[in-house]
């Protein structure tokens, strides 16, 4: 992915954490100027690679608060001097867990951290300079949102959806309707074209999984594609 001259924006996953958390580093190719997503931990491996690819993070973004995908977030922001975007304001009670849930797991010092911005859905967040869309799709945290890039087709996605699975929803304030909701009404219209970064495991694009995926697939959902899209256009019509 990091390799296409012709992006606009590049990513590299550093896995973080013995969660093997996806922590991922985007950046605007125009500018070089970048955004660390989910820094969970690991904070050196996330440096090495901002090094390698010389990379200007101006800021840190986060999908969701857990600690595999939030832990370090305050001492990386001290360390590269950068403020943090995201999530949204319902997961401020795992922001202020954080110390309590890093002692719980036996992860190495992990602290809560102060966003300068809480994120709803429709914001946009920017990089360089391309500009990110934000959705919020709560059900594995209330709180939980994703970055996409319309252009390259690109989006993160924390712990919403995986290759062939979905997010847990059996964690405090988690609920698997709501999940599924998101899912079908915040990551779908995205196109099944949009490729995304999933907090663990490999990429995956939202068109395989609609295909694919034994939890959210059209079939497993009883949706009907066809009937859908026709709805679709005939409510455009009457517009």
């Amino acid at each position: 992915m990091s390799d296409n001259k012709q992006l606009s924006v590049h990513a590299f996953v550093v896995p973080v954490t013995p969660f093997q958390q996806n922590c991922s580093i985007i950046w605007c190719t125009e500018t070089m100027k970048g955004a660390v997503i989910d820094p969970g931990g690991d904070i050196q491996s996330i440096l090495d690679a901002i090094k390698k690819y010389n990379i200007s993070i101006e800021k840190i973004l986060i999908t969701h608060a857990h600690l595999d995908h939030a832990g370090a977030t305050a001492e990386l922001s001290r360390i590269l001097n950068v403020h943090i975007e995201g999530p949204h304001k319902d997961d401020m009670f795992l922001i202020e867990s954080l110390e309590e849930q890093g002692k719980k797991y036996n992860f190495s010092p992990a602290e809560s951290f102060k966003t300068s911005r809480f994120l709803e859905g429709g914001d946009e967040v920017k990089i360089g300079n391309q500009i990110f869309g934000v959705r919020h799709c709560p059900g594995h945290t209330p709180g939980h949102v994703i970055f996409f890039h319309e252009e390259t087709k690109l989006a993160a996605v924390g712990d919403v959806l995986f290759q062939g699975s979905i997010g847990r929803s059996d964690l405090p304030r988690g609920n698997h309707q709501q999940l599924v909701d998101s899912i079908v009404n915040e990551l779908w219209p995205l196109g099944d074209e949009m490729r995304f970064i999933p907090g663990h495991g490999p990429m995956s694009t939202f068109g395989n999984e609609r295909l694919t995926n034994p939890y959210v697939s059209d079939f497993a959902l009883g949706i009907d594609r066809e009937v859908n899209e026709a709805l679709k256009k005939q409510e455009e019509k009457r517009e």
